[in-house]
């Protein structure tokens, strides 16, 4: 719905009209305090973006953060406050965006003239003014906020909803005469319930004649410093903490967002000339672009869409309250993270060996089957043949209310020397993240994809399994028809794999992927571990599972991630690294699935079966039904308590204050003797001020009175090598 679309040329009156559509619903007192903390209330903070009353300024707010832009003599942002905290993130102005253009450097919006640049006095601005050159403001739109991926919700997930808000549009025209035809959209998009906005940046070519675009620069801010120091280089000294930045373009196969990110510059600053530093070396001043996607060409009337940066405004040092606010913006603005099906991973030679592991899945309460890697699903193979065979499985698994997916490799696999990337060293295949890999942008990279898109539209399968593409392999070739050269490989390659799924997402597919695509539709990836690691014996197994579970889950969610139980030998290892038989090692296979399921993250289960016999099939539905009663509970938010250390418990616990049961923690004994323990529990995030009842298992209930700080303390006894779960209301 369009709230309101504004020429600046019009007069202020028509300003005052769009402030009086919306004014009604903007957050009281947002210049103080919050009244709730968001991470256990979001519903106070609405999102509201309005013009000020003068005509002179637009307000983005929500009662968590406000963003605030002066629109004449060219759009600049003036103000950028955490308003949990009252932190001021802007010593000084910046444009708005910078774009390379045909090899010359243009701003977007922007103003010059200020001169001390440690901080920002309102008063100042008046007396600045717009670059020449510069792209400047012609009119902006304000509307309600739409979702961005067609999300298809067929799995069970925490959350189906798509998140709420408000978003501006500011469009640009250019300043230089050479670059006429150029239209620039910058966007800004405000949540509700979330200190987060989501900028992204659009250039639309409507003229007669194509530019280079050589590289885009979507946010530039002069943030104030983390750290002073007299001596010091930007890759040395911290950077400003108050704000947690991710775009869609990050890829390193780290299984961690910190380490996969391409587009975040944290840069010097020369014009800051008041800083401590002697050298003018402070990094304090944020830029966000990939770094290897130069050279686009844009030709007549083609679109080129920037990265889209999340900027999540941070309150505290605490690692658990930060970790708590990522993952809590992925489960608001990508909901589809929050889907969380029970699937095991099946290593099968022939079709019945798929309908007994679906008849097994049926059985013991499984929500899906995945043919694993070494399966004998080829998705590569679209004749009518195959496609009518696994068609059929697909029917089959449906009737039994499972479903069902496949494994398919990209990367780490040599094609041709036509179709795999060139290293630009050499100028020959090779030089990719594991060697040889095959080019997304040739012939055979846009045939996988089309036979992907091929055998899902017809076999009606529901998820799919990618392994790769991996980390952003360029590719010096300039005969692959998906990209022209060096410089556009990267960029091309991921526009063409965001498109694969985009398309995939929209038809409700599943999509384990193996690098942080979360953002274009993706649902799960690798939580962390070393393969080699399965092959030793399973008691070392179950703690470095859980060490894996304690590390993998701070800065990303239990449903964004995928374990591993292999149910049959891999990567070598000896019996005592088996599970199979299964019947003979049923306490680990329980403890196994117990310890996954109870942090809300789903494993691989590899092999050809989940149970041998009744009593281990009993088994498996007991664990089954446990994590299906307490579902919602063990799916929601971890606080950490103690890492997994061999030498005495360790446990998590989950929190959410908007369910009966507002807690569930999960205890461990990794002893060979029973041990007695009393753990102090803390309860803020679990949403209870005074009183708690605790309930181990289904045992008896006790009611503790919570202290100051929220925290209770309990006495457990754990039998040797053992677990237990405590409900907590």
């Amino acid at each position: 719905m369009m709230i309101s679309s504004l020429n600046l040329k019009q007069a202020p009156a028509a300003i005052i009209s769009c402030f009086m559509l919306i004014g009604s619903c903007f957050p009281v007192n947002v210049q103080t305090k919050p009244q709730a903390d968001w991470l256990l209330n979001p519903t106070p903070y609405k999102a509201v973006i309005k013009p000020s009353a003068s005509g002179k300024e637009i307000t983005l707010n929500n009662g968590l953060v406000k963003r605030i832009f002066k629109l004449s003599p060219n759009l600049v942002c003036t103000d950028y406050t955490n308003l949990v905290n009252g932190q001021q993130l802007l010593r000084s102005v910046k444009p708005e965006a910078r774009l390379t253009i045909n090899g010359k450097n243009y701003n977007v919006g922007g103003l010059i003239g200020q001169k001390e640049n440690a901080y920002l006095l309102p008063e100042w601005i008046d007396n600045f003014s717009a670059g020449k050159k510069d792209f400047q403001l012609k009119r902006f739109e304000i509307r309600t906020l739409t979702p961005r991926l067609n999300w298809k919700s067929k799995f069970w997930a925490s959350n189906h909803q798509q998140p709420g808000g408000q978003q501006i549009d500011f469009y640009y025209q250019p300043g230089a005469t050479e670059l006429a035809g150029l239209e620039v959209t910058i966007s800004y998009e405000l949540y509700d319930g979330l200190p987060l906005i989501i900028k992204s940046l659009s250039i639309k070519n409507k003229g007669d004649q194509s530019f280079k675009i050589n590289r885009v620069v979507s946010e530039v801010l002069g943030m104030v410093e983390e750290q002073s120091a007299v001596v010091g280089t930007p890759a040395n000294m911290a950077k400003p903490q108050g704000i947690y930045l991710e775009t869609n373009y990050a890829f390193n196969n780290a299984m961690r967002y910190d380490l996969s990110d391409q587009t975040t510059h944290w840069k010097a600053d020369s014009t800051y000339t008041s800083q401590v530093n002697y050298d003018y070396q402070t990094p304090c001043l944020l830029e966000i672009y990939p770094d290897k996607a130069p050279g686009i060409d844009l030709q007549k009337g083609e679109i080129f869409n920037s990265v889209r940066t999340n900027e999540l405004l941070m309150d505290s040092y605490d690692r658990e309250r930060r970790g708590l606010a990522i993952r809590t913006m992925y489960n608001t603005v990508a909901p589809w993270t929050t889907a969380n099906p029970i699937f095991m991973h099946l290593v099968s030679r022939n079709d019945e060996e798929v309908r007994t592991a679906i008849d097994q899945c049926a059985a013991t309460g499984y929500e899906a089957v995945i043919l694993s890697f070494g399966s004998h699903c080829n998705m590569e193979d679209t004749s009518a043949a195959n496609i009518k065979r696994w068609k059929q499985l697909a029917a089959y698994a449906h009737g039994k209310k499972v479903f069902i997916g496949g494994y398919s490799l990209f990367s780490s696999r040599r094609i041709s020397d036509e179709d795999d990337v060139i290293d630009p060293k050499t100028g020959k295949p090779g030089g990719a993240f594991f060697g040889n890999a095959p080019c997304f942008g040739s012939k055979w990279g846009l045939a996988y994809r089309d036979k992907i898109k091929t055998f899902y539209a017809q076999t009606n399968f529901d998820i799919w399994e990618n392994d790769g593409p991996y980390p952003g392999d360029v590719c010096a070739s300039t005969t692959h028809p998906g990209h022209k050269g060096l410089d556009d490989s990267q960029w091309q390659q991921m526009e063409i794999q965001k498109e694969l799924y985009h398309s995939l997402h929209s038809k409700g597919v599943y999509i384990n992927a193996p690098d942080w695509y979360f953002l274009d539709g993706t649902n799960k990836i690798g939580i962390g571990y070393r393969e080699v690691n399965f092959s030793l014996p399973r008691e070392n197994q179950m703690i470095l599972n859980r060490q894996n579970i304690f590390d993998g889950t701070w800065e990303k969610t239990a449903s964004m991630s995928w374990g591993f139980v292999p149910l049959t030998k891999y990567q070598g290892g000896g019996p005592e690294a088996l599970l199979e038989p299964l019947k003979d090692h049923l306490k680990d296979y329980e403890q196994l699935m117990a310890q996954y399921y109870g942090a809300g993250v789903q494993a691989c289960y590899r092999g050809p079966r989940l149970y041998d016999t009744e009593t281990t099939k009993q088994t498996v539905i007991k664990v089954i039904n446990w994590y299906k009663k307490y579902r919602d509970i063990l799916n929601s938010q971890i606080i950490h308590l103690r890492r997994a250390d061999g030498r005495d418990w360790d446990g998590i616990l989950h929190v959410n204050p908007n369910l009966q049961t507002k807690g569930m923690l999960m205890l461990y004994n990794p002893l060979k003797q029973a041990i007695t323990r009393t753990i102090t529990i803390p309860l803020y995030y679990n949403g209870l001020t005074s009183t708690a009842t605790v309930q181990e298992q289904e045992g008896p209930a006790k009611k503790y009175t919570l202290s100051r700080d929220y925290k209770i303390t309990c006495t457990f006894t754990l039998k040797p090598e053992s677990y237990t779960w405590v409900q907590i209301r």
